[in-house]
């Protein structure tokens, strides 16, 4: 006797015209057919009145049949599905057809302040009939009548036939007159075309419209860098409200480098359009940067913690730290989702939207792009020139130091911006020595920040009866350590600003 395991675990698929029937199952040698009742399925794809979802590639569904409905979001570039069950229609108080309050928060950074609802549906009738020998599973086929439809002011339905075989695992001969068959009724083998034909339908004429300017250009350059981060951002803003590890951080750098590029190329634009831009990027990664200096601390002080001589650790220090941290990420977290969720923000989006779809380009970015770009750049190299100066003039003022941090972080970000118009070795050996700058640097920021931190939790071990030791112990290890950085500072600017790695620079 065959069992179940019979059948091939792959299904082919055929696609024909609407309403085609089910093709001739009598006559095979052996096998007896048993049709099943129909099944209807039907799904409901949700999107804003403009389709913002389906612009930036994320699916949002309700799937219903005849025993239960899921809710099922899928988002760019990731191949798992979330789901979660849809709430009965029993449930008072509770629409069965509003998308949960966990999918509505990881979309809400696309769809903004325009509510969902749904803008297509995709259905199956879907009838089976199993081929059987003595009483065994030996093929099956599903035939499908699907329809496709958009929702809204104006609708577009098409229909066909999809038929899937599911062929004996060993009966070649079986399968083949199967085909043949379904050939008969007109199905030719195609992929399964429900969800790409209503992904077409839905996908707006021009998803992420970009104006670019014309190639090899300064401003076609910039706007695409623009581009870059602006998706990055919103790649970003999903993974935050996932409460994936390190998506706040890459967050904060997509702002930063957007920030950077406005100020860095400002000559390139239209200021009245674009310094409001650089105020919000800047608000944004305040609100975002206590979420990701909580974490670098924690990290920071329990590696120390563990990297110390154990006579050295009196008392719960590292109990201390975790305490001290979970409230502080907790409320850091809470302050940025409050931002993300936030009519700030949405405006801020949407501005970043606006400004890739008419960008405010100054006449000088119609230059060619190779001969603007280094002279622009020149601009933050200056800048970033007279900062290491004053840093020089005050070894010991760590806000002079900062400063130069800051600075040397912009120039990196221009650098990579005009990289592409740009001689590709001097670009190289320039981003290297800023890599080692500014990388001492942030070792330095670090520890001056640390310190804080040491003496804030020293004086909570104190205030609770317990010893501060430990923590004025890294105080010092930090103190130490800045402290080399700083004798370090003048080689590494030396490195970085060497003749031969900024010649690029006009």
């Amino acid at each position: 006797m065959r069992s179940a395991t019979d059948l091939s675990t792959t299904a082919r698929t055929y696609r024909a015209p609407a309403g085609a029937s089910a093709p001739r199952l009598t006559g095979l040698r052996g096998v007896t057919a048993a049709a099943e009742p129909a099944v209807v399925t039907e799904t409901q794809r949700y999107d804003t009145d403009d389709l913002r979802l389906a612009a930036a590639g994320v699916r949002l569904e309700l799937v219903s049949g005849a025993d239960d409905a899921q809710w099922r979001l899928r988002l760019p570039d990731e191949d798992d599905v979330i789901r979660l069950p849809a709430v009965s229609s029993e449930v008072e108080g509770v629409d069965p057809h509003s998308p949960p309050a966990e999918l509505d928060e990881l979309v809400r950074g696309v769809r903004r302040d325009r509510p969902l609802r749904p803008v297509g549906r995709v259905r199956f009738v879907t009838t089976t009939t199993r081929l059987l020998a003595s009483g065994s599973p030996r093929a099956s086929i599903d035939r499908e009548d699907v329809t496709v439809a958009t929702m809204g002011a104006s609708t577009t339905v098409d229909t066909w036939t999809e038929f899937a075989l599911h062929p004996p695992a060993r009966g070649a001969a079986l399968a083949a007159e199967l085909e043949r068959r379904l050939g008969d009724v007109g199905a030719v083998a195609a992929g399964p075309a429900a969800d790409s034909r209503l992904d077409e339908l839905l996908t707006p004429a021009h998803p992420h419209r970009v104006r670019r300017g014309r190639k090899g250009t300064a401003g076609r350059v910039l706007v695409d860098y623009l581009a870059e981060q602006v998706d990055t951002l919103a790649a970003q803003d999903i993974r935050v409200r996932r409460d994936e590890p390190d998506a706040v951080h890459q967050m904060r750098i997509a702002s930063r480098r957007l920030r950077s590029a406005l100020q860095a190329y400002r000559p390139l634009l239209d200021r009245d359009r674009t310094d409001p831009l650089v105020d919000e990027l800047r608000e944004l990664g305040r609100t975002l940067a206590p979420a990701r200096d909580a974490e670098v601390l924690r990290e920071r002080i329990t590696a120390g913690i563990d990297g110390l001589d154990p006579t050295l650790v009196l008392g719960p220090v590292k109990a201390q730290v975790a305490r001290h941290y979970a409230r502080v990420e907790a409320e850091a977290r809470a302050a940025v989702l409050a931002e993300l969720d936030g009519d700030r923000y949405a405006r801020l989006r949407t501005a970043l939207d606006d400004l890739l779809a008419d960008p405010p380009l100054s006449p000088r970015a119609t230059r060619p792009a190779d001969k603007e770009l280094p002279t622009v750049a020149a601009r933050t190299a200056r800048r970033l020139e007279k900062a290491a100066a004053r840093m020089e003039a005050t070894p010991d003022d760590d806000e002079a130091i900062h400063r130069v941090r800051k600075d040397a972080k912009r120039m990196r970000y221009a650098t990579e911006l005009a990289r592409p118009a740009a001689p590709k070795k001097q670009v190289a050996r320039f981003r290297k020595g800023l890599k080692g700058l500014q990388t001492a640097l942030g070792e330095h920021q670090d520890s001056v920040v640390s310190r804080e931190a040491l003496r804030e939790l020293g004086a909570q071990a104190h205030a609770a009866g317990d010893n501060g030791f430990t923590f004025g112990v890294l105080h010092g290890h930090d103190r130490a350590m800045a402290a080399l950085v700083e004798a370090r500072l003048p080689g590494l600017w030396d490195t970085a600003w060497a003749k031969k790695s900024r010649r690029w620079l006009r």
